[in-house]
């Protein structure tokens, strides 16, 4: 049985990847963000011989937390947190395909930890809803 790891591989770095992703379709939305996915080609090595050509297609994840939703670093970087976490334990299960995860609104004042609850069930809840 594999980890539920997070490598650089799972995730989206370029804005090409980027925009090709957001092209996809909106598969949930919520109070806090919009999830997009995209069908991919993007694959990784399952086998530890990697002249062995065994490649298997993967999830990855790509996020946006505009500035303008959440002000404060503190915030952003806190919910940037909280999604990946909730990808990398998912990830395994998740169809292969790019997922961008967006916020939508404006954070209101809450307190962080609060926030990160709030947050993780939503999260949480629009990847269950990508699994089937």
């Amino acid at each position: 049985m594999s980890r539920a790891t997070f490598p650089a591989a799972a995730r989206m770095h370029r804005p090409t990847e980027f925009a090709a992703a957001l092209s996809g379709k909106r598969i949930a939305r919520g109070a806090y963000f919009i999830v997009i996915a995209h069908a991919t080609s993007a694959s990784i090595s399952i086998d530890t011989d990697p002249d062995a050509g065994i490649v298997a297609p993967i999830a990855r994840l790509g996020l946006i937390m505009a500035k303008r939703f959440a002000h404060h670093a503190s915030t952003r970087n806190a919910l940037k947190r909280v999604v990946r976490e909730a990808f990398r334990s998912q990830r395994l299960s998740l169809p292969a395909a790019d997922y961008v995860v967006k916020l939508n609104r404006r954070i209101q004042d809450i307190s962080l930890t609060q926030l990160k609850i709030a947050a993780r069930q939503e999260v949480d809840a629009h990847f269950a809803r990508a699994r089937s």
